[in-house]
C-alpha cells in the first residue's frame, strides 16, 4: 500500500506551499543519491520527489486530497469517479473519512443493490460494473478510453533563468534541470530582453488520460552592460574622443553587436554630439534591426603641467557665453 504523500514529506494535510517546499528540499538533500549514495535511499529519494510533484501542483493536489492514489493514475477520471461514488452513497471502505490517508473510496456494491443486504448482483452486472470502473482509467472493454474520459494538457510551469547582456541581444543557449529530471537545452532567440518570456512546448507537467505534457514557460532576466544601453530594438554607447580628433575630426573603432565598426568623427565635434549608426543595433527575428547610437564624449588632459595650462587656455571659450541660452 502506497504511504500518504503528506505523511512522505512528513508535513500536516493542510500545509501551505511554503511549508510543502521546505519540507521538499530538507529532505531531498538528506537523501539525495549524490549524498546518500545506496539503493534504499535512491528509492527514497524518488519517493519524496514523487509527493512534492503532486502536493506542489494544486489541481493534483485536490485530486489527491478527494481520491487518494486513484486519482494519479494516468487516464483518472473526476467527474466520472464522483458519479460512480455518488451512487455508491459517498461511503468509503472501513469508514474512511473524506481525504483522510487517500480520499474517499467507494463500495462498489451499491450501485448495483448489493452490500450485504441479500439479492447480490449478478454476474452480467458485475461485468458492467468493472467495466465502468475500468473507464475510469481509460481501460474500458476494447482497451480505450470511453463515457467521458477526457485527454488533458499537463499544466503549465514557470520559471526564471538570468543571461548577460551580449547573449540576450545575439542569442544563446541555456541549459535547464528541473530536480529529479534530466537536464534540457533552451535557445533563448537573438532581442530578447528584461521580463521577455520564452513557451518550451512539453516541458511542462504530465498529461492526463493520455493527454500531451504542459508547456515549460521561461521569464528572461538580462543582466545590464557596463557600457551598452537598450531602448527598445535601439542601443546606445558613449565614445571618448580626443580634443584633436574632435576639433580637426578623425577616425575611431565602435564596437557592435555584429562587429568592430569605423567611425568618423567629424571636424569641430562638440562634447555630447550624437551620430546615428543605422541598422546596428538589436536584431530580431522578422523585424528591422534596431539603431546604434554614439555620443561622443571629449575628454581632456588632466595633468598639472604649465605647457598644458597654457594650451588649455589658447583654446578657451568663455563659459558665460556658452551658457548664456540656459534658461527654464
Amino acid at each position: 500500500m502506497a504511504r500518504d504523500l503528506y505523511s512522505v514529506l512528513g508535513v500536516a494535510r493542510d500545509a501551505d506551499e511554503d511549508t510543502i517546499k521546505k519540507a521538499f528540499r530538507k529532505l531531498a538533500v538528506q537523501y539525495h543519491p549524490d549524498k546518500a549514495p545506496g539503493k534504499a535511499n535512491e528509492a527514497k529519494f524518488k519517493e519524496i520527489n514523487h509527493a512534492h510533484e503532486v502536493l506542489s501542483d494544486k489541481q493534483k493536489r485536490a485530486l489527491y486530497d478527494e481520491f487518494g492514489d486513484e486519482a494519479l493514475q494516468q487516464g483518472f477520471d473526476a467527474e466520472r469517479a464522483r458519479f460512480v461514488r455518488q451512487y455508491g452513497g459517498g461511503r468509503g471502505r472501513a469508514g474512511g473519512p473524506a481525504g483522510a490517508g487517500g480520499g474517499v473510496p467507494f463500495n462498489v456494491e451499491e450501485i448495483f443493490g448489493g452490500g450485504g443486504g441479500g439479492g447480490g448482483a449478478a454476474s452480467g452486472d458485475f461485468g458492467d460494473l468493472f467495466g465502468n470502473i475500468g473507464d475510469l482509467f481509460g481501460r474500458g472493454r476494447g482497451g480505450g478510453a470511453r463515457g467521458g474520459v477526457r485527454a488533458r494538457k499537463g499544466q503549465d510551469v514557470e520559471s526564471e533563468v538570468t543571461i548577460d547582456f551580449v547573449s540576450a541581444v545575439k542569442g544563446t543557449t541555456v541549459q535547464l534541470q528541473r530536480e529529479g529530471e534530466e537536464p534540457m537545452t533552451v535557445r533563448i532567440p537573438a532581442g530578447a530582453n528584461e521580463g521577455s518570456r520564452i513557451r518550451v512546448p512539453g516541458q511542462g507537467g504530465p498529461g492526463m488520460g493520455g493527454g500531451p505534457a504542459g508547456d515549460l514557460l521561461l521569464t528572461i532576466h538580462v543582466t545590464p552592460h557596463p557600457l551598452f544601453k537598450r531602448e527598445g530594438d535601439d542601443l546606445r554607447l558613449d565614445v571618448p574622443v580626443s580634443i584633436g580628433e574632435a576639433y580637426f575630426g578623425g577616425k575611431v573603432k565602435v564596437p557592435t553587436p555584429d562587429g568592430e565598426v569605423t567611425l568618423k568623427v567629424p571636424a569641430h565635434t562638440q562634447s555630447g554630439q550624437v551620430l546615428r549608426l543605422k541598422g546596428k543595433g538589436v536584431a530580431r527575428k522578422g523585424k528591422e534591426p534596431g539603431d546604434l547610437y554614439v555620443r561622443f564624449l571629449i575628454h581632456i588632459r588632466t595633468e598639472d603641467e604649465p605647457r598644458v595650462a597654457e594650451a588649455v587656455k589658447e583654446l578657451d571659450v568663455p563659459g558665460d557665453e556658452l551658457r548664456k541660452e540656459l534658461r527654464f
